[in-house]
């Protein structure tokens, strides 16, 4: 039986991942009094005339709403609501078993912006977080940026999640290379929500030569069919004006990352890059190069997103974490800071960085206490 046929068997015996479970025991009348009427009621006055008493008498200030509209679902696409479930429950069983937050998967029937931007309001006051999964670029940017005055943390992991453990990644890698941030040349091939992340946060980290890469060659100033966040992108990245495609992109660069399809990186690209090239291949499952092929190629550390593989690029590693604080401090968003903070306390618990250990273990749990406390010492 193969990991697939496993998966089903698991899902179907369990009828999903997740429950919902009482703190407190109903035995007898004044249990029943006490936990709901006519107890409760005075609970409810109470928060009534000071709504941020809602964090000392419910479940708010632990409760995150994991939400998705199934737009862009791991590697398999536009595949709806219903389908997109099981991730959205695997997504809240991280959340408990990582960082004890309570996560509850809510899926959006509807692919509309402004309706999904007006659900999360409307349901916001019931959740001391909210993280968005899975919603397709570009209208991911928007939802997010609409969300950002509801007075809780909100972050679309799929973007800052997987670019704060490849900016981690970046950090030690440069290390073993001997390289500045400054001086390194870098390729990033995929423009969607994990790609246009990835940029900002390395731009905001200072990286200073980026050139990126779109299904129709790299992206430069003055290209006729750029969007508006690629015509963004534009102006801060590729100074040189590089045009071609993505041979052309790596021809003199240190770093590819790929955030894209598979098997679009061939060892002759890795050829053409400078000596001790460093390659994130995150395409899942397939990524842009296979592992043995790169280092055949030349490559001097090489990241995937799998985990059959050292160096994985796991959003695991960045959520828990980021919540964590963000909750624990009633924090009223998550800040650029934050996420770098992040990265920095990720690539910090990796005491002597090697080649095959660039980044902690996905199931290392000493990983999101450090994470929580940089991102609280950050917000302040």
């Amino acid at each position: 039986m193969d990991i697939n046929e496993e998966s089903l068997e698991l899902h179907k015996k369990l009828r999903g991942k997740i429950e919902v479970r009482s703190k407190v025991s109903i035995n007898n009348k004044k249990d029943l009094s006490l936990a709901y009427t006519p107890g409760v009621a005075e609970v409810c006055r109470v928060i009534h005339s000071n709504k941020e008493k809602v964090y000392d008498y419910t479940s708010k200030g632990n409760m995150v709403a994991v939400i998705s509209d199934g737009s862009a679902v791991l590697g398999l696409g536009n595949i709806g609501a219903e389908a997109s479930l099981p991730v959205m429950e695997g997504k809240a069983i991280l959340f408990k078993e990582f960082a004890d937050i309570d996560a509850f998967p809510i899926i959006l029937n509807k692919q509309d912006i402004q309706e999904t931007i007006n659900t999360i309001k409307n349901i916001s006051p019931g959740f001391g977080g909210i993280n968005l999964e899975d919603f397709k670029a570009p209208e991911c940017f928007e939802i997010e940026a609409a969300l950002q005055d509801l007075g809780i943390p909100v972050m679309h992991d799929d973007q800052h999640g997987t670019a704060v453990v490849v900016l981690a990644g970046l950090i030690n890698a440069l290390k073993l290379k001997g390289s500045d941030k400054k001086d390194v040349g870098i390729v990033l091939n995929g423009t969607g929500a994990a790609g246009v992340a990835i940029t900002r946060i390395l731009l905001e980290y200072g990286f200073k030569n980026i050139i990126l890469v779109d299904s129709k060659g790299t992206i430069y100033r003055g290209r006729k069919d750029l969007n508006e966040i690629k015509k963004e992108l534009a102006e801060l990245t590729n100074k040189e004006l590089i045009k071609g495609g993505l041979r052309d992109a790596l021809e003199g660069v240190d770093i590819f990352i790929g955030v894209s399809k598979g098997n679009l990186l061939t060892k002759d690209m890795i050829g053409v890059m400078n000596e001790k090239p460093i390659i994130f291949a995150l395409a899942n499952p397939t990524p842009e190069i296979m592992p043995d092929l790169a280092k055949e190629a030349g490559a001097f550390i090489i990241a995937t997103g799998r985990s059959d593989f050292p160096n994985q690029v796991n959003n695991v590693l960045a959520f828990p974490g980021i919540f964590r604080g963000a909750l624990d401090i009633r924090a009223k968003r998550i800040t650029n800071k934050m996420k770098i903070a992040a990265a920095e306390a990720l690539a910090s618990l990796v005491a002597e960085p090697s080649v095959d250990m660039i980044i902690p273990h996905s199931l290392d749990k000493t990983v999101v206490p450090r994470v929580a406390e940089a991102v609280k010492k950050a917000y302040f």
